[in-house]
């Protein structure tokens, strides 16, 4: 286990980490060590100052020279009252959750900044968007000849999730800026072309939408919370020429007069953890080399309609026992891999009448098989000790990031996981399937448990998913087609005592059998809580 001091020491403001900072990091969020319990963090008010635009009904029309491009049919070709109402609005009655995942964030750190050109539904400039009133708050003009389209900076405030989860909140952030990432790119309009980046430089970001560009300066913005930029999404009419990289310079230049001023929350010093979780993300962040970042066309699954987008919710564990067919969970695996082409790899897990391990068979609509066994209990026990994942139906895993991955590769792999999970768990949404993201994993090295190096393989995100029983007919599992000479599973071992997986007799030389790499602890966050551990409000997650 990392040392503590090492963990909790926070580093000058403005300076580099040392080079094993994100080592141990990594490692720390990784081990069995559970967070310390602390008091619930209230929500602080909307930053920005002002009553707000109100997005619905808004159908902005440029007058003389304005500009009319990307417009259809006399009206605004980006709707952004739909847009934003299908993926980041707060759901209506769900008081203390603004989006439908816990596990992957959910205590809603993400926040979006709207750079907005001719063509949408609002008058060009900068806003900062508040998804509880569902209005956008303007904070300044847009750049003269700016291209048409939106522009959205999505940022990360991670002091409520660090309160929540200690050491283990700084992936979560990233992991929620992927599914915040991926509802606004599947609620792009038919008629636009849509492109997401995840690795643009933190400083252009910031300057682009008018937030410090060092945030983990306390004295950048007295009293208010510091903004980390992660990710970007574009939406442009069709038939416009997108420059994603221009466009995102244009907004970067000089803040012109006339900007609001950010409103304070409370004026009190960032505790020493939520101050270091800041300045590592703050690291992981940067991206000199290439500071425009790469765009990439955000593809939808055929099946996803703003229905499905409008229905997508965390299941309750009980809804996700029945395991889904072949086929569906063959299309969901396809959508997982191919939603981000710099994002990590995905398997599933699956109980049922064939208990295995499996991926996606390259070049077919079929699976093949990994390894042979129940992984579900193991899994349970790595992700927090949470038992219902035991009995789920299937769970889809996103796995890589080596332990001594370079800062920009960690970014990358659990932004595109986050991204991908959220593509997935509409696409189960539009199926008829049910879901549930899990975020938390400790000492879940898939590799080394496959009997492959460790510490190269790591789960960093994954996604239970269940189908509704059939009605009136017993749960049939999951079966796969043609049957398989592989032998019955052997009965579910208890989680603390023994591995998930258990190899058949013979094994087919193309599978293996999970095994776990060392004695396997009950987690400490799956105990009882004790009287004195405060008491988590209605609507929120549990704690992992």
């Amino acid at each position: 286990m990392p040392d503590p001091s090492a963990r909790t020491a926070a580093p000058e403001s403005g300076t580099r980490p040392a080079p094993g900072l994100l080592r141990r990091a990594l490692a720390d969020v990784r081990s069995s060590r559970a967070p310390g319990l602390a008091p619930y963090v209230p929500e602080r008010p909307f930053p920005w100052s002002g009553t707000g635009l109100p997005l619905a009904g808004n159908a902005f029309r440029p007058g003389p020279g304005s500009g009319t491009g990307g417009r259809v049919g006399g009206r605004a070709a980006i709707d952004l009252d739909r847009v934003l109402r299908l993926s980041l609005a707060a759901p209506a009655g769900e008081p203390g959750r603004l989006r439908p995942a816990p596990s992957a964030g959910a205590l809603h750190p993400v926040r979006a900044h709207l750079l907005i050109g001719p063509g949408c539904s609002l008058p060009p400039g900068r806003y900062a968007y508040d998804p509880l009133a569902h209005r956008a708050h303007r904070r300044g003009p847009a750049p003269d000849g700016v291209s048409p389209g939106v522009l959205v900076v999505l940022t990360v405030a991670a002091s409520r999730t660090v309160a929540h989860y200690g050491h283990r909140a700084w992936p979560l952030l990233l992991l929620d800026t992927g599914h915040a990432a991926a509802a606004l790119a599947l609620a792009g309009p038919p008629h636009a072309d849509v492109l997401v980046c995840l690795d643009a430089d933190a400083a252009l970001l910031s300057a682009a939408a008018g937030l410090p560009t060092a945030p983990d300066r306390p004295d950048t913005r007295p009293g208010a919370e510091p903004e980390l930029p992660f990710a970007a999404v574009r939406l442009t009419p069709t038939g416009v020429t997108a420059d994603a990289p221009g466009t995102l310079t244009a907004w970067a230049g000089p803040i012109r007069a006339g900007t609001p001023s950010a409103r304070p929350g409370a004026e009190t010093a960032a505790p020493t953890e939520i101050a270091s979780a800041q300045h590592l993300l703050h690291h992981i962040a940067r991206s000199p080399e290439l500071p425009g970042g790469t765009w990439h066309p955000a593809p939808r699954p055929g099946p996803v309609t703003d229905g499905a987008l409008e229905k997508r919710r965390s299941a309750p564990p009980d809804d996700l026992t029945h395991p889904p067919g072949e086929d569906l969970l063959a299309r969901l695996l396809t959508t997982a891999r191919t939603a981000r082409p710099d994002g990590p790899a995905w398997t599933a897990a699956v109980g049922g009448d064939a208990p295995a391990l499996y991926a996606k068979a390259p070049g077919s609509h079929g699976l093949d098989v990994r390894a042979s066994g129940d992984a579900r209990p193991t899994l349970a026990r790595w992700a927090a000790g949470q038992q219902w994942i035991g009995d789920a139906g299937a769970v889809l895993l996103a796995h890589g990031c080596p332990g001594d991955a370079p800062a920009a590769a960690v970014r990358t792999c659990h932004l595109a996981a986050g991204y991908a999970a959220g593509a997935v768990q509409v696409h189960a949404t539009a199926l008829g399937l049910r879901s549930r993201p899990i975020g938390s994993w400790q000492q879940a090295d898939l590799g080394a448990a496959l009997g492959e190096a460790p510490r190269r393989d790591w789960i960093v995100h994954g996604l239970a998913v269940g189908a509704p029983p059939p009605p009136g007919r017993a749960d049939p599992g999951f079966v796969r087609h043609p049957p398989t000479a592989e032998s019955p599973p052997a009965p579910t071992p208890p989680v603390t005592t023994a591995p998930a997986l258990t190899a058949p007799a013979p094994t087919p030389p193309a599978q293996k059998a999970l095994r776990p790499t060392s004695p396997a602890p009950t987690s400490p966050a799956a105990a009882p809580p004790t009287p004195a551990a405060p008491a988590t409000p209605p609507g929120e997650e549990e704690r992992p």
